[in-house]
């Protein structure tokens, strides 16, 4: 099993290595929450670039070091769009992050993440009911074939979805976070659990989408396993300091994002996380 000491040196790299080369990372994201994405790809050293026009995505596709997409906020050219960047990615060998977000609302969303089963990607990010519903989706051990979510709030706690998220890692040979107050990391081999964060994370729009925008940043520079670490510790010792900062959650979200911009390599590779081998 890779040692913990082994994680936190791969992190630095990457965290180092993302400062220095300013990597782009496009996504296609959510409208409600893609300020919060690209100002969080930024704070951590990306460049941001946010499409939904097919042709613009299959550029950013070629172009980028990775790729986000988002389920948030689908719109009709959506059905046009998604197929086509993930079929460029897989055929210039990019990697990138999918987040299902409201898994389960709609024929058009249940329709590309069923395509997505195919195209595997490098990490899949969301709460704890939408891992497991695609899971269940995707047929594999420890999902459910009835979408728990509520909107985008999950109705599981992340170690009911630990199965669904070992499983995806497994077909994917990528990574899986499962984002929650400790979360969950798992390349189907080891299932890290990370701590800290902030509580006010969970009462703002687009926590958990920032973080898949951040995982994205770092797949740039790092294995799928390695990104989704360093993601995750970046938001954790980001969103502890800014909590310690703040009292209410507007101002939580600006000081969150300095933190972030702030946070050293040796800072994101030591927060507090627990390894477990599978």
């Amino acid at each position: 099993m890779i040692s913990i000491e082994e994680i936190q040196s791969h992190i630095i790299t990457a965290v180092e290595k993302v400062k220095e080369s300013n990597p782009m990372a496009g996504s296609i994201t959510n409208s409600v929450t893609i300020n919060f994405v690209a100002n969080t790809q930024i704070a951590v050293g990306g460049s941001a670039a946010m499409v939904y026009l097919p042709d613009e995505g299959e550029f950013l596709a070629k172009a980028g070091g990775a790729t986000y997409i988002n389920m948030g906020t689908l719109f009709p050219v959506y059905e046009e769009t998604l197929p086509l960047v993930v079929k460029t990615l897989q055929k210039a060998g990019k990697p990138w992050v999918l987040d299902p977000v409201a898994i389960g609302i709609g024929s058009l969303r249940t329709h590309m993440l069923h395509l997505f089963k195919a195209y595997k990607p490098s990490i899949i990010k969301g709460n704890a009911s939408e891992i497991i519903a695609l899971a269940g989706l995707w047929e594999l051990e420890g999902g459910v074939g009835e979408s728990q979510v509520r909107g985008v709030d999950s109705t599981n706690q992340v170690e009911e979805a630990k199965a669904a998220a070992i499983s995806l890692a497994r077909w994917t040979d990528g990574a899986v976070i499962v984002s929650g107050e400790v979360d969950l990391v798992t390349d189907g081999n080891v299932v890290a659990s990370s701590y800290g964060g902030s509580h006010f994370l969970g009462k703002l729009t687009g926590g958990g989408c920032a973080l898949g925008g951040a995982a994205a940043v770092y797949l740039t520079s790092a294995s799928p396993f390695i990104a989704a670490m360093t993601a995750v510790s970046a938001f954790n010792v980001a969103g502890g300091r800014a909590e310690k900062q703040t009292d209410a959650p507007a101002s939580f979200q600006i000081e969150f994002l300095d933190q972030l911009y702030k946070a050293t390599p040796e800072d994101i590779a030591h927060t507090h996380f627990k390894m477990e081998e599978i």
